[in-house]
């Protein structure tokens, strides 16, 4: 059309034909892909975030109940390399895996959509391909395969929510924020004792200088391994079961038998996939002492194994000894952890008749010590004098809505959330780096600049592992 037709054209329009244009002209607008009006990580706040969990076990299956809770998350795919798995003998309970995970997903979404569909993969890689309308993805795989399916989700475009911890090597924490940086993503680590209010507290206390400066901190948890006689890696060679794609399953890991001392959840206790009861629970009991104390590399680590371990099994249960520098206000300080039934000295300011909960932290201050914080709930301060003669101070830390609702708003452009990957990957180092001297048997000093341990180059492979063909992500 020429510009002489185009004028005459609207000439004719009369009021009624403009608003009839215009109305018709914001309807098409209204129906453009959300990809298309903000970008491939662009989700409007008024719309559902549509999701994808990546592995469908027991804390998977957690997870899920989380968003479920969310009217504005949707759970539209599951991948996981097994179909079914039972739960029955572990906490969780229930029946695992991507085809009861899906039937689960339906069953919570038809109530109020009768159409709605899930659909299910067992490679996570697959579903990232083919469905173009993830806007995020959860993963809650065994922790070998945390760094693949972040990473590749991440350069997919997807916010991400990882478990804990956030990767199985120290190269593998660098590489994940690094990609979380350049790709722009909102993300969450799993250790949902960052979203409560103790934890908040317990920075809040110590900035305040409730019980002065602190050099020395305890964390544990009484956790253990969950194949008790085994002293090795299994030898024997059953069947693999229907359903269980065992080779997508290893990942990047090279192929060894499958045996059901691995799965489900018992792979926590081979250093090929999981880091023992410190990889377990680590990124949870050591977050109060980093998060309050601005910790980030250590200078030595020194860990010591509690029952028998080699190469391949992690041992029963462990004590580390982290040294960390001075930092901005704080002065040196030893932060010690504790797993496998093994427990810090009871402070003398704490009563004797007052046990000491079965997982938590301490704060050893000039002035007195801090008990508790994070998943062990608000702290309390010791002796009572000190407790009834500190001033709280005011809120200074904004609150969570959340764990999972604070990483839903980060997806829609709300600020990050607490437990984003830069913060995770530092406290996940840290946990790593404990592992790191279980394994080589020895005290690492750190050069965390060059992610070398000075002196020890069989560190090298733990620090970074290999990778099977077709699963590298650098």
């Amino acid at each position: 059309m020429s510009k002489t037709q185009s004028q005459a054209v609207a000439a004719r329009l009369d009021r009624r034909g403009f608003l009839l244009t215009t109305g018709a002209a914001a309807a098409a607008f209204s129906l453009v892909p959300r990809h298309v009006l903000g970008g491939p990580r662009f989700v409007a706040p008024s719309e559902k975030v549509n999701i994808a969990l990546v592995g469908a076990g027991g804390q998977g299956r957690s997870n899920l109940q989380g968003l479920f809770l969310e009217k504005d998350a949707q759970v539209v795919a599951v991948a996981d390399p097994v179909q079914s798995v039972s739960l029955e003998d572990f906490y969780y309970k229930g029946t695992g895996g991507r085809s009861a995970t899906r039937t689960l997903i339906e069953k919570q979404y038809q109530g109020k959509d009768p159409q709605f569909r899930c659909v299910e993969y067992d490679d996570f890689r697959v579903m990232l391909e083919k469905e173009k309308g993830l806007d995020a993805v959860l993963c809650a795989t065994p922790d070998h395969l945390h760094a693949c399916v972040s990473v590749l989700s991440m350069r997919a475009g997807k916010h991400v929510y990882c478990e804990k911890p956030l990767t199985h090597n120290l190269w593998e924490a660098r590489l994940v924020a690094k990609v979380a940086k350049e790709t722009g993503v909102a993300t969450q680590m799993g250790n949902q004792g960052h979203s409560t209010e103790g934890i908040r507290l317990t920075r809040e206390w110590v900035a305040a200088g409730a019980i002065g400066a602190v050099r020395e901190v305890h964390a544990w948890v009484r956790t253990s391994r969950w194949n008790p006689t085994l002293t090795g890696r299994p030898t024997e060679t059953p069947p693999v079961p229907a359903g269980f794609n065992w080779d997508l399953w290893l990942g990047p890991r090279e192929p060894r038998p499958y045996h059901p001392a691995y799965v489900p959840v018992k792979w926590r206790d081979f250093w090929a996939f999981g880091g023992g009861g410190l990889g377990d629970f680590g990124c949870h009991d050591m977050d109060p002492a980093c998060w309050a104390l601005d910790l980030a590399a250590p200078e030595t680590i020194e860990a010591r194994g509690a029952g028998p371990t080699n190469a391949e099994i992690v041992p029963h249960g462990c004590l580390v000894y982290y040294r960390f520098p001075a930092r901005d206000k704080h002065p040196p300080v030893k932060l010690v952890w504790h797993d496998g039934g093994l427990m810090p000295e009871r402070p003398e300011a704490i009563p004797e008749d007052e046990p000491l909960p079965s997982r938590g932290s301490i704060f050893y201050g000039e002035k007195g010590v801090m008990l508790g914080g994070g998943l062990t709930g608000k702290p309390r301060l010791y002796p009572e004098s000190l407790d009834q003669s500190f001033q709280r101070p005011a809120p200074t830390i904004a609150r969570s809505k959340g764990h999972h609702r604070d990483w839903l708003d980060a997806c829609k452009g709300g600020p990050p959330a607490s437990s984003n990957f830069e913060y995770g990957a530092r406290l996940t180092e840290i946990t790593l780096l404990g592992i790191l001297s279980l394994r080589v048997g020895k005290r690492i000093h750190w050069d965390a600049a060059n992610l070398k341990a000075k002196g020890l180059p069989a560190a090298d492979p733990i620090i970074r592992e290999p990778y099977r063909k077709e699963w590298e992500i650098a």
